[in-house]
């Protein structure tokens, strides 16, 4: 049997995340094995619905007691059980290497929840695929539902560290758009630094494909409080320089700045029905991925 990896398998986070159903919010296609729903009406499965006759249905669809009572020739409609494919991008550009003091760094903090998530699918019999990207696609191992691809997927987080490189999120994400065929779940984890229109276009060119899109903005706990007191030389990013500056005269203006961005983005998925979900680095990952499951396998049954 291949042995998995288990460096980002945190099993407080698997504990609970592992007792939960993810679904896919969208129906999604493939094959007959899975949970899921598809948007494709069979008459193998599961009965779904009736619709009006039209001339070249096939007849031995029709429902004969439904004629009886009412004189109406009508077709039942059947659903087909699919499973689920699900693409998780992994941002790895070097501000994603950012740790608060004794913290875990932003991309050690996505890739655990990035594994978590892809243990739980596999658990599930469906597919599951990773994408490492920053200024462009740097790694990608295609959706599986067996152990062995699991396996490559965990090397892949394990050999990944957040390079040198600028983010270009919105320009990966439309190339992404291109190669995703059939329709399936896109799970991003990235700190989004990259201008709020080109992510929102980017993220777009995914959703007009039939994707279901869940946006995790990892953040760093100090992005979100800025705590810093002293005169302090901070380190530039991305091929940013440094700045040495007195961090009181900026915390205002700078908080407004990132709370407008998050904002900016949160308003851009919601409305293009995209779930957005906002993750500070120093809140339990097991926690985070636990209340966003059970949330949106409540909302699924509200739905039926």
């Amino acid at each position: 049997m291949t042995e998995i990896p288990t460096n980002y398998l945190d099993p407080k986070v698997l504990d609970k995340v592992g007792r939960l159903e993810l679904r896919a919010r969208l129906v999604v296609e493939g094959f007959v094995t899975g949970m899921h729903k598809s948007p494709y009406r069979g008459f193998s499965v599961e009965f779904a619905q009736h619709r009006e006759y039209v001339p070249g249905d096939d007849l031995r669809h029709l429902d004969w007691k439904i004629f009886g009572k009412s004189d109406r020739f009508v077709i039942k409609q059947y659903e087909e059980e699919t499973n689920l494919r699900a693409h998780l991008f992994l941002d790895q550009s070097e501000s994603m290497n950012y740790a608060h003091d004794d913290g875990m760094s932003k991309f050690d903090y996505a890739a655990t929840g990035c594994a978590s998530l892809a243990f739980l699918i596999q658990q599930q019999a469906d597919a599951v695929g990773l994408t490492l990207f920053d200024e462009k696609v740097a790694k990608q191992v295609p959706p599986s539902n067996t152990r062995a691809s699991l396996a490559n997927l965990f090397a892949a987080l394990e050999g990944a560290k957040a390079r040198k490189q600028k983010t270009k999120v919105g320009a990966v994400l439309q190339e992404l758009a291109s190669q995703l065929r059939s329709r399936g779940m896109v799970m991003i984890f990235s700190d989004l630094f990259d201008e709020p229109e080109a992510v929102l276009k980017g993220l777009r060119a995914i959703a007009s494909r039939g994707h279901d899109i869940v946006v995790f903005h990892v953040l760093d706990r100090d992005e979100v409080q800025f705590p810093f007191e002293r005169m302090t030389l901070f380190e530039g990013m991305e091929q940013l320089p440094e700045l040495l500056c007195d961090p009181k005269s900026l915390r205002e203006a700078y908080l407004a700045e990132i709370e407008g961005f998050a904002e900016e983005i949160k308003k851009g998925c919601l409305a293009q029905r995209i779930d957005y979900v906002r993750v500070v680095n120093d809140n339990p990952l097991d926690v985070v991925l636990t209340s966003y499951l059970s949330a949106r396998a409540a909302r699924a049954k509200r739905r039926k």
